[in-house]
């Protein structure tokens, strides 16, 4: 391990020790200590993607951009990768290695560093948050896969991605919508503000006439706020209700859900919290200041 750790290069345990890493001075930390003796050239037809990379869509005007500086002045920047079984598996610099393919390079320059999945993973995400590539879908699904393999809290998450953990739990709280919904997020149909205020709700069909009702009439995520707050939308469409909630439920719902990121429940003198997993429960009771070993 310690000699695997050396040939990462000088502060690079460091980076990976810090709560907050920063996918900038990461590539800085390893091509600044890699000797041009140490840069390989990579054949193209044996790189494969991280297998934890999100992004599963690159911006076409960009990617073209990147292909045509490529065309011009070379790939100036080494890509990161790892030796696989076959081939390599591209640490970082994901864009770089599609452009030079499409710029027709056979091989592109490289920095061949050993990594754990865990890193791997960081690695991938941080890449294309920190850069602002991901579309919201691919960030919320990108936190949901880091929470779940690294076993993290949200709070953790947070701070090793910096981000705010309001930011992450509004991120998380778009996946409870329907998938026809999230499609509308992903292709720009639908805004991210108005994804944060549809995953309020708790009934699918009102999420539903409420996305049709955006897009047929160009709502403002203002408006729909307002809709939703007022509870005006499903007297509207005529949606009907099935009991008159008391309003001081209501708010209280509305504050529980922003603090806790899931859809809370108040009824029949009763405070419902759900939860899809051990993980998020110990999520839940963290934000609730709530100590519980569950060990």
């Amino acid at each position: 391990m310690e000699q695997r750790r050396k040939a990462l290069g000088k502060g690079l345990e460091q980076l990976f020790n810090n709560e907050a890493f920063n996918i900038d001075e990461f590539e800085k930390s390893i091509v600044e200590s890699t000797s041009k003796e140490d840069v390989v050239l990579v054949n193209l037809n044996e790189l494969r993607s991280n297998p934890y990379q999100p992004r599963k869509v690159f911006d076409p005007e960009k990617l073209e951009e990147l292909t045509s500086s490529i065309k011009q002045y070379g790939v100036i920047e080494p890509i990161i990768v790892k030796k696989s079984i076959k081939g390599y598996e591209i640490v970082a610099g994901e864009r770089r290695s599609l452009a030079a393919r499409k710029a027709g390079l056979e091989v592109i320059p490289a920095i061949v560093r050993e990594f754990t999945d865990d890193e791997m993973m960081s690695i991938a995400i941080l890449e294309n948050i920190q850069r602002e590539d991901l579309n919201i879908i691919e960030e919320a699904m990108a936190y949901k896969n880091m929470i779940d393999a690294m076993h993290l809290t949200q709070e953790e998450l947070a701070k090793k991605v910096g981000k705010s953990r309001s930011h992450i739990t509004n991120i998380l709280g778009i996946l409870k919508l329907p998938k026809i919904v999230q499609d509308k997020v992903m292709s720009n149909e639908i805004s991210m503000g108005h994804a944060r205020a549809l995953s309020k709700l708790e009934d699918d069909n009102e999420v539903l006439n409420m996305t049709d009702a955006i897009i047929k009439d160009g709502m403002s995520v203002r408006e729909l706020e307002t809709m939703i707050s007022e509870g005006s939308f499903a007297k509207k469409v005529n949606i009907k209700k099935k009991e008159a909630k008391d309003p001081k439920h209501v708010y209280i719902q509305r504050v529980m859900r922003e603090k806790i990121g899931t859809l809370v429940k108040v009824n029949n003198k009763n405070i419902v919290i759900p939860f899809d997993s051990d993980k998020d429960l110990e999520r839940i009771l963290e934000i609730l200041g709530v100590d519980v070993n569950l060990d």
